[in-house]
């Protein structure tokens, strides 16, 4: 497979700026394969599941990632030697003080160097000091940051000079608010970690969660931390040459042994977003059973995996040639989701992190 294979074109105004209000009033397409598609809203949810169902939520919290600071000067004299304005966004943590992060500019940085984030006003008062170390340097302008802060405050540090990290294609038409520190947060995150939102699920609200229970449908909730890998886009033709960033996940024994009873039950398993599909498929064996899981996973999903946990997927619209859109191409069948997105795109459904969302059925694997 090539990487022309998943292209298509999206026009720069179908890519949402703001989320739906309320977050179940955004759209809905639900895509099953053989069958035409149909247009709903998000709290039309419990009518497409049936009593016996579970959802499976990815309960990761965003923290705000993104850090900007000055390189300190170095002592070599020259222009080389000046203060340099940097930005990094975390990725993964690897130790009570130690982030990977990808840093620009990442060519103007050497091992050693010192960064100073946070307030340049006040360098006097601990509370407004955030500095680390580069430890290491690595592709991509990917970075190991030793930082002089550690555990707990460390978190209040990153917590006080961080900003929530918005996608590219959305932090490049505007700034990141106040508003996007709810916005881009489920209303049932609960495990810091993530610095980018698992985004199928800002369109639950506490009243459609509700009214799932209601249904009999099952909610059960994995963890995930999205890195900032999910943003990086794919830079070789080949698709199988592209290579994941891992990202730490966990299932815990009673959610792997509670979606295994539903299974039983002849229940579907529905993943709320490609992080819990991800993380779900990395802790089924080829049994199709769910076993307790707590490690990193990179697994990359194309056209012709075989799908051992989802029974459904409920996702947001994915942009040209990523790997998203891959995974979803391999769930529902490329044909499928090509039509998918062309009825998207022509009649006004909003993508990406903030827009519109899809519930989509597997096809057949020959299809795939």
């Amino acid at each position: 497979m090539r990487l022309s294979d998943f292209d298509f074109v999206l026009p720069e105004d179908s890519i949402a700026l703001r989320p739906a209000e309320p977050r179940d009033s955004a759209r809905l397409l639900v895509v099953r394969p053989g069958q035409d598609l149909a247009d709903h809203v998000v709290r039309d949810l419990p009518d497409l599941l049936r009593p016996g169902d579970a959802l499976v939520f990815n309960d990761t919290r965003v923290i705000p990632a993104r850090l900007s600071g000055l390189r300190e000067g170095r002592m070599t004299g020259g222009g080389d030697g000046a203060p340099v304005a940097v930005e990094a966004t975390l990725h993964r943590r690897v130790s009570p003080n130690r982030w990977s992060a990808f840093m620009r500019p990442g060519k103007r940085l050497k091992i050693g160097d010192r960064v100073a984030f946070g307030s340049r006003d006040d360098r006097a008062c601990e509370a407004d000091r955030l500095d680390a170390a580069i430890l290491e340097k690595h592709e991509g302008g990917e970075v190991l940051l030793g930082f002089d802060l550690s555990g707990p405050d460390l978190d209040i540090g990153i917590a006080r000079h961080g900003e929530m990290p918005l996608p590219p294609y959305i932090a490049a038409k505007r700034a990141e608010d106040d508003r996007d520190r709810a916005d881009y947060q489920t209303v049932y995150a609960r495990e810091d970690g993530s610095v980018a939102a698992p985004t199928a699920g800002l369109h639950f609200t506490p009243d459609l969660l509700e009214a799932l229970k209601a249904r009999g449908v099952s909610l059960h909730f994995v963890t995930l931390h999205v890195g900032a890998g999910t943003f990086l886009p794919v830079k070789t033709d080949i698709v199988a040459e592209h290579r994941m960033h891992a990202e730490y996940g966990e299932v815990p024994a009673s959610v792997a042994d509670a979606l295994n009873a539903v299974r039983a039950a002849d229940g579907r398993i529905v993943c709320v977003g490609t992080t819990s599909l991800r993380l779900l498929e990395s802790a089924t064996g080829e049994d199709r059973v769910v076993r307790p899981f707590a490690d990193e996973t990179a697994i990359f999903i194309t056209p012709g995996y075989r799908f051992r946990a989802a029974d459904g997927l409920m996702t947001n619209f994915h942009l040209p040639k990523s790997t998203l859109f891959m995974l979803v191409s391999a769930f529902a069948g490329q044909a499928t989701m090509r039509e998918a997105y062309e009825r998207a795109i022509a009649t006004g459904y909003r993508f990406y992190s903030y827009g519109d969302s899809s519930l989509l059925f597997p096809a057949d694997p020959a299809e795939t």
